[in-house]
C-alpha cells in the first residue's frame, strides 16, 4: 500500500516567542482540488481558451510587461504601484510568526476565524523549542495572536494547538465584521407556545446524530466525478482501438432528417458533451428521494442543486434531455 505524503508546504519560515525560535512550514489545511472543474473551449476546435489582458478603453491587448499594479484614488483616477516600491515595505513578519501576545481561545468567536493552515516543525532541530510552545498553550488554555504575510498583505493569524501540530488561523479585520445587532433587532424574544416547543424539541431529540463528515458531501459533484471518470475511461479505450486500426465496437447509424422544427440540421453531439450530460443526468437521477413527512429541507436542497446542474449541462454541446 503506498504510504500517503502531505503536499509541499507553500510557506516557510520561523515560529518565534521571545528567544525561542524554530523553523516552521505551514500547508493549507482544507482543499478543493477533488471539485468537478470545466475549462472554457473553442467548440470548432476542442482546444482550450486562454484570457489576456485588454485596456479597457482602447481594447488592444496589453503586454505582459506593461501590466502594473495601481491604487484607486478617485473616479479613472489611479496612483501607479511599482513592484519596487512594494518590495521596500516588506515586512519582517514575511518569514517570520512572532507570537506578541495570548488570549483566552474560547474569546474569539468563530466570526473573526477565516481559513486555517497546519503548522509543523521543518526540522528534527526545532521538534523541542516547537512542543514547548504548543504544551504551553495547551496547558494554559490561550491561542497565540500574531502577524503574517500571505500574499504581499499582512494578516492577523491565531495560533491554537492541535493534536501534535499547531493550526494557524488567519484573521478578518474588524471592518470585515458586521455586526449581528444590525440585523436581529427586530426579532422578537419568543413568547413561545408550550406545546409547539415541545415539539420542536422533540424534533431536535429525534433527529440528533453524532457528527459525521459525511453531512456535509456533494452527492451532485461526487456522481458526477464517478461518471466523467467512466466516461473518460471509455474514450480512452475506443482512442486505442482506433489507433489500432480497427473501432471500439460495431457501431450502429441513428437515421435522422435533416431538417428539425425549423428546418435546420442538427448539429452533432460531441464525445464532450455526451460526457457532460450523462454525468449529471445520473447524478440527478440517482439523489435520494423523500417520503412524506422525511427530511423535505434536504430533499429540497439537493433537488435545487441538480435542477441547476441540469440546466448547466442543457448549455453544452447542444445536450438534450
Amino acid at each position: 500500500m503506498k504510504r500517503w505524503r502531505p503536499p509541499r508546504p507553500y510557506w516557510k519560515g520561523y515560529l518565534k516567542l521571545s528567544l525561542v525560535t524554530c523553523p516552521v512550514s505551514m500547508m493549507p489545511a482544507t482543499s478543493e482540488s477533488e471539485k468537478v472543474r470545466f475549462h472554457t473551449l473553442n467548440r470548432k476546435s476542442n482546444n482550450r481558451v486562454v484570457s489576456r489582458y485588454v485596456d479597457a478603453v482602447t481594447g488592444k491587448e496589453v503586454d505582459e510587461d506593461d501590466e502594473v499594479k495601481g491604487y484607486e484614488r478617485g473616479e479613472n483616477d489611479f496612483l501607479v504601484i511599482e513592484d519596487e516600491e512594494l518590495e521596500s515595505v516588506a515586512l519582517e513578519s514575511a518569514r517570520t510568526i512572532d507570537i506578541e501576545k495570548f488570549v483566552p481561545r474560547d474569546t474569539i468567536e468563530w466570526i473573526w476565524l477565516e481559513k486555517p493552515h497546519y503548522l509543523t516543525p521543518s526540522d528534527e532541530v526545532g521538534h523541542e523549542a516547537f512542543s514547548v510552545i504548543r504544551d504551553a498553550m495547551v496547558a494554559e488554555k490561550v491561542a497565540g495572536i500574531s502577524r503574517l504575510v500571505i500574499g504581499r498583505r499582512e494578516r492577523a493569524v491565531m495560533l491554537e494547538p492541535c493534536g501534535k501540530g499547531i493550526v494557524v488561523w488567519t484573521l478578518r479585520y474588524g471592518d470585515e465584521v458586521r455586526k449581528p445587532e444590525n440585523y436581529f433587532a427586530d426579532i422578537g424574544d419568543g413568547d413561545n407556545d408550550p406545546k409547539l416547543m415541545s415539539l420542536v424539541t422533540s424534533l431536535i431529540e429525534e433527529r440528533s446524530k453524532p457528527w459525521n463528515p459525511n453531512m456535509v458531501s456533494d452527492p451532485v459533484q461526487e456522481k458526477a466525478a464517478r461518471n466523467y471518470r467512466k466516461q473518460a475511461e471509455v474514450g480512452e479505450e475506443g482512442s486505442q482501438a482506433e489507433s489500432q486500426g480497427g473501432r471500439a465496437g460495431p457501431r450502429r447509424e441513428r437515421h435522422r432528417p435533416h431538417g428539425g422544427a425549423q428546418g435546420k440540421p442538427r448539429e452533432k453531439e460531441t464525445r464532450g458533451a455526451r460526457s457532460l450530460k450523462e454525468g449529471w443526468r445520473a447524478a440527478y437521477v440517482e439523489l435520494p428521494r423523500y417520503p412524506a413527512g422525511g427530511n423535505i429541507g434536504t430533499s429540497n436542497i439537493a433537488r435545487s442543486s441538480a435542477r441547476l446542474a441540469c440546466a448547466l449541462w442543457r448549455g453544452f454541446g447542444k445536450c438534450r434531455i
